[in-house]
């Protein structure tokens, strides 16, 4: 018997994390991975000039960081063509994504995605009461057209859409999703995810507009910029609903140390533009080996190749443990018939001669 009462709707829901991390599978092994490649995380790390910055700063720790985010607003403003009034910095996308939750959502109030897109923004939606409703994806793409019929079907207030997509690395071109942009109803909010459109190729990004109320941005520092540990993402939308982030969310959730470190990576273009195309030789790498294991690698526009294993989902799940038994982080999506698929993030060499050796060695033990 407890002597604390949580809500009933916290209490109602399990005590879960959406993703079981590497290091929690390393405790459970008993040792470390010898390929962290399941995470989407930029093994190339961020800019040296960005490393250098935070370790001549770290004194600076002592300080809260500014709790308005000036510099890194006015920064990436410049950068993107819009006024500091239309960005929100935030602690990841995640982060953010659990403010714009808490701002719509009210118990019953519908929310719409598609079955397998990132988990995350389903876990914020249930904690806030919110009622997801799922359309399945269309020959791996998340699909626009059932996504806004679900919206007006069920008059939702919120629904998620992500391009690039993760976990299958599809996309569409900026005329698809501007259409999508264009076609969502009053009263609703599209969420665009697009913390891989660093990767993508050019014409994937449609042009940002400020003035539609209907449409807010997500993007990250985590990926191309090599700093998913400090935790950053940015907002950008209408001037209206950037400031109404100020009411709900953690003004001091971003350390100072952070915001120099993305500040820092902003201005290292050169180094971006190197990263991008070490991604894309190991993104290479990668599909010629799933191709010399007769497995079929997905076309992708993220950090990562979506591997089709040719079989049903307890297939992948074999294959996705025999890796992780013998050294090899890799996930898979979770929803048929996406979990046909595992996932393997773009790797250093030498993670990828690991992999090299190892997934044969799995599928002949299957």
């Amino acid at each position: 018997m407890t002597d604390y009462q949580v809500n009933p709707l916290v209490g109602r829901l399990p005590a879960t994390v959406p993703f079981v991390g590497p290091e929690t599978q390393e405790r459970m092994r008993g040792k470390a991975f010898q390929a962290r490649i399941g995470a989407n995380e930029n093994v190339f790390g961020p800019s040296p000039r960005v490393i250098e910055v935070m370790q001549s700063r770290a004194k600076e720790s002592w300080m809260y960081g500014d709790p308005e985010f000036h510099e890194l607003r006015t920064t990436l403003a410049e950068q993107l063509g819009v006024a500091p009034q239309n960005v929100m910095v935030g602690e990841g996308i995640d982060g953010l994504l659990g403010y714009v939750v808490r701002m719509f959502i009210e118990p019953g109030d519908a929310v719409v995605s598609s079955a397998g897109a990132y988990p995350t923004f389903n876990y914020h939606v249930q904690g806030f009461g919110g009622n997801l409703q799922f359309v399945p994806y269309h020959k791996d793409h998340e699909d626009g057209e059932a996504l806004l019929s679900a919206v007006k079907k069920h008059q939702a207030k919120l629904v998620y859409f992500a391009n690039p997509d993760n976990p299958m690395g599809s996309w569409w071109d900026a005329d698809y999703v501007g259409s999508i942009i264009k076609s969502v109803p009053e009263g609703s909010l599209l969420i665009l995810d697009e913390a891989y459109g660093e990767f993508a190729p050019e014409g994937t990004l449609p042009p940002i507009d400020v003035d539609n109320c209907r449409v807010i941005r997500m993007r990250t520092f985590s990926k191309a910029y090599g700093l998913a540990g400090m935790r950053i993402g940015y907002a950008i939308g209408n001037a209206g609903m950037i400031a109404e982030f100020n009411k709900v969310r953690n003004h001091f959730g971003l350390s100072r140390l952070s915001q120099i470190a993305a500040l820092e990576a902003i201005k290292d273009q050169q180094y971006l533009k190197l990263v991008q195309q070490q991604v894309n030789n190991a993104l290479q790498r990668i599909e010629q080996i799933a191709l010399a294991n007769q497995l079929n690698p997905l076309p992708t526009a993220a950090n990562f190749v979506t591997i089709d294993c040719g079989r049903d989902g307890d297939y992948a799940v074999s294959v996705m443990k025999g890796l992780i038994e013998r050294g090899v982080f890799v996930r898979m999506p979770g929803v048929t018939p996406l979990n046909r698929c595992i996932r393997i993030t773009a790797g250093l060499s030498k993670e990828l001669d690991f992999l090299e050796e190892t997934l044969p060695e799995v599928l002949k033990a299957i």
